[in-house]
């Protein structure tokens, strides 16, 4: 009888390996098939992911981590990849989630560095009435295990009667960071600014008072925590006095500091300032999503190159209906490695490990386009391309690229530099007859006297990413309909233009499926 309860037990595994084999074909087949999904974006394999906030990045034992928030039958939890690369990625267990017995009901965002004692550390969210700030750390190379704190909370949310309530909030906090021999961490605002149970404090709150602020805590050991006072003061005359603070991540660049962070009306943007006495000073304001707040949820690390490297939420633009139907949702940006001009303003650019994906190279030079023209450049074509295009104002007032364009230009997508208004725009109100933003979205870019117009350009079927001169960066979710939408052309108005070269690739895709 025992061995019939044996072999009836190893027939009932195989037929579930089985099945989840033939499922997991299934899948992938599903979408591979799909026109939407990108290729070498970091797209979730887990369904549907919203929240899909970057958490956690750190660059641990030779590696690139990044962590990011899923949806399963437990509820939220942080996903987990690593790569050594940039570019190709390694899908881990789940590293935290809500079990039986834990404080947390639910993990949202927070930060990952490493203590004093060289132990990768985690700070999260944890959901639920008992809950609040909390801290997990993992001890094996692959950052594989994590433990929570025992004493989770280390900051708990506060009740009414707390010396806290309508002080400070508990929500998103920052990595850590060790200064003056203490750990300090920085917590968002969302709740204090728009939280019914605090709406009478608000009312009685000055204009200057509202909006993005942080709190900042104090700890010797990452237990005890002291609430010192808010970290910084908003201005209006960068910030609305409806925008919140959310998804901190700071930390030195050059000789200032930087805050990022995002505000849920409009997306990720960031501060330039210099720390000091426990405070932070922000002297220049600069947004990366303008339009709306499609570029979301901003998280960096440090690498062993000295990068400060960045990874953002790109708000998938379907119905419901439809990403329900698509089996998935849930796009990171590109990285992008930041670093401050001499003029201590805010540069960017792709990394150069994206070059591996590049082949089918093609490169035209020396081109004239005339005021109210276009040239279609018919061997460079496709919806999975990087473009590097220099441009020469020759007159022309608005001059650039068309991507994704159908011979007769009932779909299209215009990526071009603005003289009149100086400004980097994307113009996708024609990039789709169906689904998507029809909207224009604009960068503040001014081209320097002599100065020709740079552009990096990544397709990657639904997403499209733009650079210009490594000083501006606009993102934009696209999705034409037409399968002849993959045409490339150029266009000046308001003069002519003077195209110097333009190189192109197709790309190759990075992801699995």
């Amino acid at each position: 009888m025992k061995e019939q309860n044996d072999n009836q037990k190893i027939e009932d595994e195989i037929e579930k390996v089985n099945s989840l084999v033939k499922s997991s074909r299934e899948l992938r087949a599903k979408l591979l098939k799909d026109p939407y999904r990108p290729g070498y974006h970091i797209v979730t394999p887990e369904g549907l992911c919203a929240p899909y906030d970057p958490n956690g990045a750190i660059f641990w034992k030779g590696k690139y981590h990044l962590f990011y928030i899923l949806q399963n039958e437990k509820g939220h939890c942080w996903g987990h990849i690593s790569s050594k690369d940039l570019v190709h990625w390694r899908h881990h267990p789940v590293a935290l989630a809500p079990e039986p017995g834990d404080v947390d009901t639910g993990i949202f965002s927070g930060g990952a560095f490493i203590d004093r004692n060289g132990i990768p550390t985690i700070t999260y969210q944890g959901l639920g009435e008992k809950a609040g700030i909390c801290i997990a750390i993992s001890t094996d190379d692959d950052l594989d295990y994590w433990t929570k704190s025992p004493h989770n909370p280390v900051i708990p949310y506060t009740k009414p009667g707390d010396p806290g309530h309508g002080v400070y909030d508990v929500v998103d906090p920052s990595a850590c960071w060790f200064h003056n021999d203490r750990y300090y961490v920085i917590t968002g605002n969302i709740q204090l600014l728009r939280s019914p149970e605090f709406e009478e404090l608000r009312k009685s709150k000055k204009p200057e008072e509202l909006g993005d602020t942080v709190y900042l805590f104090e700890s010797d050991d990452l237990i005890h925590w002291k609430y010192l006072h808010p970290f910084y003061k908003s201005d209006r005359k960068w910030t609305k006095d409806f925008e919140d603070d959310m998804c901190p991540d700071f930390f030195p660049l050059g000789d200032k500091h930087i805050l990022l962070f995002i505000s849920h009306p409009l997306g990720c943007q960031y501060y330039i300032g210099c720390y000091e006495n426990d405070y932070f000073y922000p002297e220049t304001h600069g947004r990366m999503t303008w339009v709306d707040n499609a570029f979301f949820a901003p998280e960096s690390l440090l690498d062993d190159k000295g990068r400060r490297i960045l990874w953002a939420w790109i708000f998938d633009g379907r119905k419901d209906e439809t990403r329900k139907a698509s089996g998935w949702s849930g796009t990171m940006s590109l990285p992008r490695v930041l670093w401050l001009g001499e003029d201590k303003t805010l540069r960017m650019r792709p990394p150069d490990e994206l070059e591996m994906l590049r082949y089918n190279p093609k490169k035209m030079d020396k081109l004239l386009i005339s005021n109210g023209s276009e040239l279609s450049l018919n061997d460079i074509h496709g919806n999975s391309l990087e473009l590097n295009i220099e441009m020469i104002p020759n007159g022309g007032q608005q001059f650039g690229v068309k991507v994704c364009y159908s011979p007769d230009g009932e779909e299209q997508t215009a990526i071009f530099y603005d003289a009149i208004d100086n400004k980097l725009k994307v113009d996708t109100t024609k990039s789709s007859l169906d689904e998507g933003s029809k909207l224009v979205e604009e960068g503040p870019f001014k081209l320097k006297p002599n100065e020709s117009l740079k552009l990096q350009i990544f397709v990657d079927k639904s997403v499209v990413e733009v650079f210009a001169n490594d000083r501006q960066a606009v993102m934009r979710n696209i999705y034409p309909t037409r399968k002849d939408s993959q045409g490339v052309s150029l266009f000046s108005i308001g003069g002519s233009t003077r195209v110097e070269s333009i190189e192109a690739w197709t790309m190759a895709p990075a992801n699995p499926w």
